[in-house]
């Protein structure tokens, strides 16, 4: 079974989505969990998904954070279409989480390529280069 690509529908769902967002980002310990947030956060299907959110997000002290070895081996549960589950491989492989090759992103439609090549640049520390369409 797959979940629609759900995005939050209502002012209040996209204000929360937003703030879970910001949070997430300013509790990434490293450059690696940092691009992979954002990822996440650009792509948006993944974590509305609320299976998905519950294995990545915990509370700290500092507040939610996520804990992608809550993903570890929770890939397959979830209900994710082919596209997310493939988007959510190769992010888990930018923190260190799994083998994941890059012919996943055959798998990936433009918008999420996009947003897979633009977290790939951040990971490896390039703001020079682009991500767009050729016109």
């Amino acid at each position: 079974m797959t979940t629609p690509e759900a995005e939050p529908s209502t002012p209040d769902a996209e204000d929360e989505f937003q703030r879970l967002g910001e949070q997430l980002l300013r509790t990434a310990k490293s450059s690696r969990t940092r691009a992979a947030v954002q990822a996440l956060v650009e792509e948006r299907t993944i974590l509305s998904v609320p299976a998905v959110r519950h294995a990545l997000i915990v509370d700290t002290d500092d507040g939610e954070m996520a804990h992608f070895e809550g993903l570890s081996g929770r890939q397959h549960g979830p209900d994710l279409d082919e596209g997310q589950r493939a988007f959510l491989h190769l992010v888990l492989s930018m923190v260190g989480i799994g083998i994941t090759t890059l012919t996943s992103v055959q798998d990936l439609n433009d918008r999420r390529l996009q947003i897979m090549l633009r977290a790939i640049l951040r990971l490896a520390g390039n703001d020079k280069l682009a991500v767009g369409r050729r016109l």
